[in-house]
């Protein structure tokens, strides 16, 4: 009898948790990467409870990537794409695939270009665009996308634009497009819906966050992590990107929240999202 019973209100904790309201876009794990350490399967559940059902991966936290990708499928959570480094990108593309194929995603994304400090310079920019676009033809051909995730230093400037507007010249939309970071945009002092505007169809993935209103702004890549706020928090007006981002060709959606408040935030950061229009 008492195993019946435990059995009956197992099931009835598997329901309730399978039967939360659904996010209307994914989440980037490295939102959490405090929690996944101590508890990859807890905090995986607390991920689908929470509403997501597609994530982008920050790597597989020791386990080999096919029996994660087993875990996140228990979990009713559906990987969409899987950060590489600029170096393996470089010089061990075999390994990008076989890592993109066990975890079953469509899109690998590197999310930072090697450069001295803080400054970004033309070299560095051109050694990115033969790196990038190799890379891209090399997964292109085994049918997974790339994307290059926007980190701020690439909006200092360059000639009459910027090296943003360089790397869209010079990365071949058949090879690489860009995930594109909000915050990091708006940072440098970018306009996140004009850039969608300039460049349609060349953002298929987008970070979500928001940043604490008054937070000084620079084009270096780094900023205090507690400026991330739940998002409608902030300062960055997400309701009108993601407006425009629509109408831009994103097609996947990842809140990262990357501030020591995330778990707690993240509900508010969903319901948020909710209950746009």
């Amino acid at each position: 009898m008492k195993k019946i019973l435990f059995l009956i209100v197992l099931t009835g904790l598997t329901i309730s948790v399978f039967a939360q309201p659904k996010s209307p876009v994914g989440l980037q794990l490295y939102s959490f990467r405090e929690q996944f350490p101590k508890d990859v399967a807890g905090t995986l559940a607390k991920v689908r409870a929470m509403g997501f059902r597609e994530v982008e991966l920050a790597g597989t936290y020791g386990m080999p990537p096919a029996d994660f990708r087993k875990l996140l499928e228990k979990n009713g959570l559906k990987p969409i794409s899987t950060g590489a480094s600029y170096e393996d990108l470089a010089s061990n593309i075999p390994k990008v695939l076989e890592e993109a194929k066990a975890l079953g995603v469509k899109y690998v994304m590197c999310a930072w270009i090697p450069h001295k400090g803080d400054v970004f310079t033309l070299e560095d920019a051109k050694q990115a665009a033969d790196v990038l676009n190799t890379a891209g033809k090399l997964l292109g051909d085994h049918g997974i996308l790339f994307c290059y995730h926007i980190h701020g230093y690439e909006f200092q400037p360059y000639k009459d634009g910027t090296f943003f507007d360089y790397l869209a010249e010079n990365l071949e939309p058949r090879y690489v497009n860009f995930e594109m970071d909000v915050f990091w945009v708006k940072h440098p002092g970018q306009d996140p819906i004009a850039l969608l505007k300039k460049y349609p169809n060349r953002f298929p993935l987008m970070h979500l966050k928001d940043r604490k209103p008054g937070t000084p702004g620079n084009n270096t890549g780094h900023v205090d992590v507690e400026s991330n706020v739940a998002i409608g928090k902030g300062d960055l007006g997400i309701a009108e990107i993601m407006k425009q981002a629509r109408k831009s060709g994103v097609k996947h959606y990842f809140i990262e929240d990357e501030s020591s408040r995330s778990m707690e935030q993240m509900p508010e950061s969903v319901a948020y999202l909710q209950g746009l229009k």
